[in-house]
């Protein structure tokens, strides 16, 4: 078996505000940007070259994976790219302030949202501006596939198929595979991975720019290597 890295993009522009982004696709910030050159410091340091890359359909997440690879003279592989990959929607919570909501919703219903596995915040309306319906790189999918609104539950229903389709393969070759890709897909996966329950998932909070590391033995089963760079 392969070689698994799992890559939360650098820090976003909305990050640094303190925005919910969701399915906004916006820029890295200038720190996000050193966050992913550090990333690839840590796989030159660690000899871990990808022979595979995937991401979301989300600037901020290939952006990071092309400066990771340009950073690592790495950027022969391919690099495919997969909406089923993107950060969790977060319905009509997206582009607003973290703090204002919680003050609107109460911070009960807040952490049930945010840090909660089930609970979704509210959708947005379809003809809502913000609506990916909207957005011309999604007009040839079939539009009643994407969310309006999703809790992490959601989220995790089609990352981990995607996963078990198009990623695992390329670990059963052998392969070393980088996933750039967002908070919340991320922990869909590591909640597969590592066999995290929802009780455990929702306390898991994955570090902007921080390498995840998991070798496969032949059995399929992982072991985490500690990648911070120290």
């Amino acid at each position: 078996m392969g070689t698994l890295i799992l890559l939360r993009h650098g820090q976003s522009v909305y990050n640094k505000e303190n925005l919910f982004t969701g399915w906004t696709d916006v820029e890295l910030s200038a720190q996000g940007r050193k966050e992913a050159q550090m990333a690839a410091g840590i796989l030159l340091k660690r000899g871990l070259y990808p022979d595979v890359c995937f991401t979301s359909w989300l600037k901020r997440a290939i952006h990071t994976a092309q400066i990771v690879l340009e950073e690592m003279s790495w950027e022969q592989i391919d690099c495919l790219k997969s909406w089923k990959l993107n950060e969790r929607h977060y319905g009509a919570w997206q582009r607003q302030n973290k703090e204002k909501v919680k003050a609107e919703v109460g911070e009960a219903h807040f952490l049930a949202v945010r840090r909660g596995y089930d609970t979704p915040p509210p959708p947005l309306d379809d003809d809502d501006p913000r609506a990916v319906r909207f957005e011309k790189k999604y007009q040839k999918t079939d539009l009643r596939l994407l969310p309006r609104s999703e809790s992490l539950k959601d989220t995790a229903q089609r990352v981990l198929p995607y996963y078990h389709d198009v990623i695992l393969p390329q670990l059963r070759q052998g392969k070393t595979v980088l996933v750039s890709a967002h908070g919340n897909s991320l922990r869909a996966l590591l909640m597969e991975i590592e066999a995290l329950s929802p009780e455990e998932i929702v306390k898991v909070e994955i570090p902007t720019g921080e390498p995840l590391i998991y070798h496969f033995n032949e059995k399929g089963v992982p072991a985490k290597e500690r990648a911070t760079d120290d």
